[in-house]
């Protein structure tokens, strides 16, 4: 059983969690992993590989991710999302348009983003959230992430409905809490769902209830693995070729943008990864 699974996220489970569930519907034998971890209050896309897609994860790590989410105003919590413990609470101004669309101009393109405090990123060896944990902060350093997309519309009272198109890296908590100050009153990430990762789209998402209620539907919901590689050169290779791949010889191919390609048999099945050495296109990765 080899490909991927998206899956529509609950809230309140781990990614981990997920992968566990989805483990135990395989049974074992099977290789099962996620690519891309997603909070436990968050819902949404989970790509989950199964079988020899799992070698195919790290690829998706540099691709677009989309969110949409709600930014509660006048509210700052000690994680800037709705799990931590309220900080601060101040009144919300009088939002016009162009009061929220100066507060949310600066935050798109290249910006440079402090990451929250509760993260799980390193500081002299321990983990963010582990010294948050203890009481203590410590100086973030700010880093570059790309917002290629963020509109809002306004939702209840107090609050922001945000959409994001975003590289990797970027956290849409930090940028609740960044148009929270611009504003002046402060805010957090209420809710989150993620809307999608490189090719995988929630509208294409299963329910992870309906995969342990119906097990029989599990195949039926496999993408192919080649999927995690869309938009890439591809490579149709002959007999021949597709021989010197599987014996991990390089192959001469006609030119191809790039530095990765993947190659397909001469039955067209996704057959390796290669990549660029020279004049050359060398298997990274094969599959059969």
């Amino acid at each position: 059983m080899h490909g991927f699974l998206n899956i529509d996220k609950p809230a309140g489970m781990t990614s981990h969690d997920v992968v566990a569930r989805v483990r135990r519907l395989t049974g074992r034998g099977v290789k099962v992993g996620h690519a891309g971890t997603l909070d436990p209050a968050a819902t949404g896309v989970l790509p989950v590989a199964l079988g020899h897609a799992t070698r195919l994860i790290e690829y998706l790590g540099d691709v677009r991710k989309g969110y949409r989410g709600l930014v509660r105003l006048g509210v700052v919590t000690s994680t800037d999302d709705a799990e931590g413990e309220v900080v601060s609470i101040a009144p919300v101004p009088l939002l016009t348009p162009e009061l929220i669309e100066a507060a949310v101009a600066p935050l798109r393109g290249t910006i440079m983003q402090v990451p929250p405090m509760y993260s799980a990123l390193h500081h002299q060896g321990q983990r963010l959230y582990d010294l948050a944990r203890a009481g203590k902060t410590v100086e973030r350093e700010a880093r570059p992430v790309q917002i290629d997309a963020l509109e809002w519309e306004l939702g209840d009272p107090g609050e922001l409905v945000i959409t994001v198109a975003c590289g990797k890296g970027t956290y849409i908590r930090a940028l609740a809490r960044d148009i929270g100050v611009t504003l002046g009153c402060g805010a957090h990430l209420a809710a989150l769902q993620r809307t999608f990762v490189g090719p995988f789209l929630i509208g294409d998402a299963v329910a992870l209830a309906d995969l342990q209620a119906d097990p029989d539907r599990l195949p039926l919901a496999l993408v192919p693995p080649e999927v995690a590689l869309a938009g890439w050169p591809t490579a149709q290779l002959d007999a021949e070729d597709s021989r010197r791949v599987r014996n991990g010889l390089p192959v001469a191919l006609a030119a191809l943008p790039g530095e990765f390609a993947r190659a397909c048999d001469e039955a067209g099945a996704l057959l390796a990864v290669l990549r660029r050495t020279g004049d050359a296109w060398r298997p990274e990765k094969v599959f059969f």
